[in-house]
């Protein structure tokens, strides 16, 4: 694979990630109905619902997580500054998101009644992302001199 596709795996993995973190951000605007459309945790949903400030100052830790995600993919394109410990962290983001995507998936197969379609999908594109940061990077990196 070329450093140009790398690239590109890595910027559409720079898009999810940044995409992730501004619909979670959109939840504090649009209220408890999007945190539960979000499949938020039921105490986040009713903190929205209460007022309190649990939900977004959750929010905003979890937004901040997604950035991270998406900085890295763009250190590892080389876009920014190379973040510390970059093989390391491209590769755990990888590993993280491929897991997470193969869990509903194998289980959509076993037991298809226990999983949504949206959370089927949800597993498909984030087992799509953990692939393309394994890829970008391994891609980026054989033809990296640094």
């Amino acid at each position: 694979m070329s450093r140009g596709y790398g690239i590109a795996l890595l910027l559409l993995a720079t898009c999810a990630a940044f995409l992730v973190a501004a619909a979670h951000l959109s939840c504090i605007y649009f209220g408890p109905q999007c945190y539960a459309a979000q499949m938020a945790p039921p105490f986040v949903v009713e903190s929205a619902r209460a007022g309190t400030l649990l939900a977004p100052l959750l929010t905003v830790v979890v937004s901040a997580i997604f950035i991270m995600l998406g900085c890295y993919a763009l250190s590892a394109a080389q876009f920014i500054r190379r973040l510390p410990f970059l093989r390391v962290g491209i590769y755990s983001i990888s590993v993280v998101c491929i897991v997470r995507g193969v869990l509903p998936i194998q289980l959509f197969f076993r037991h298809p009644e226990k999983i949504s379609e949206p959370v089927l999908i949800a597993g498909i594109a984030w087992l799509v992302v953990g692939l393309c940061y394994w890829f970008g990077y391994r891609a980026v990196e054989k033809h990296c001199i640094r």
